[in-house]
């Protein structure tokens, strides 16, 4: 399904460099009806979008911008938040003047037809995709899981860790894996945390004694809960002068995996100068997942998911 990829991610690969190398390889793409990405320059005073081939201009006339534009149900946002980005397309028609010099006549919409049509319409809860990351709002992080088409991941389904914003875990443009978690009349919720690890799978990789980075998620009066991995938390003892968003190194004074508890100590403690993101590591990329057991066998509480 490398056809169906987030709109950007398709864009230097040598299949559609070569499909957008000259007129004679847009004829054939019109003939088989090859999506290709190339980069809009201008949304237009009439919302048509630009797309520079290399060689000439594709122009994507409004209507086929994107699925639910001509009938109302999808905002003209849609197609000005596409400049200066690559975006998806098949060719619509090459028209030729008087002089012999073509015009292509390209459609966004034609590509997210058949992205629905031929992947995403095929999708069942708990299969695990491609997306990136198109804009973040508090209540969660909208993506694009192919040609275009948005979905969105809940703020409480992006880590198991508690972050304030979307923006702790991610950034604009960023490619990940998400699962589908639900799929309601063709729209589709994604979930993230589920591949992130269990609690055992996090904790294997600290041991007790060491000095390590963390990031402060909240400060309450009994402690302060400082995040090691997206689904991974310690409980450090109270220190002043700490506030949540700050970096801290901590002491590993206890892992105690019966009650899925860290207990931590702080010994330093800064103002972060670059809020980008920690990194995190996928732990599951199997392609589909049925259940995930976040819990450890020795734990009374049971965190799960089934798909």
């Amino acid at each position: 399904m490398t056809e169906y990829l987030p709109e950007g991610e398709l864009y230097k690969s040598p299949s559609n460099v070569q499909n957008i190398s000259c007129i004679t390889a847009l004829e054939e793409m019109l003939r088989k009806g090859t999506i290709a990405e190339a980069v809009c320059t201008l949304c237009d005073s009439s919302h048509n979008l630009i797309v520079d081939l290399g060689f000439t201009q594709g122009i994507i006339p409004r209507t086929e911008g994107a699925i639910g534009i001509e009938d109302g149900t999808t905002r003209d946002i849609a197609l000005i938040s596409r400049v200066n980005k690559p975006v998806c397309f098949t060719v619509k028609s090459i028209e030729r003047n008087i002089s012999g010099k073509p015009t292509v006549i390209l459609s966004r919409k034609n590509a997210q037809e058949k992205c629905m049509k031929n992947y995403i319409s095929k999708l069942v809860c708990g299969d695990i995709i491609n997306a990136r990351v198109t804009h973040l709002e508090p209540f969660g992080a909208f993506v694009d899981i192919g040609c275009g088409i948005p979905s969105l991941i809940p703020i409480d389904l992006i880590s198991v860790s508690r972050i304030s914003h979307p923006s702790d875990r991610f950034v604009t443009g960023q490619s990940i894996k998400a699962a589908v978690k639900t799929i309601d009349s063709g729209k589709i919720t994604l979930t993230h945390k589920e591949l992130l690890g269990t609690w055992q799978e996090n904790a294997d990789m600290y041991s007790m004694g060491e000095t390590v980075t963390g990031i402060v998620r909240s400060v309450e009066d009994y402690g302060i809960f400082v995040e090691l991995a997206p689904n991974l938390a310690g409980l450090a003892e109270v220190r002043d002068g700490v506030e949540a968003g700050n970096m801290v190194s901590v002491y590993i004074k206890a892992i105690i995996p019966e009650k899925m508890k860290i207990k931590l100590i702080i010994v330093d403690s800064f103002t972060a100068e670059n809020k980008k993101p920690l990194p995190y590591k996928y732990f599951n990329d199997s392609g589909h997942i049925d259940s995930w057991i976040y819990s450890t066998e020795s734990c009374l509480k049971n965190v799960r998911t089934d798909f």
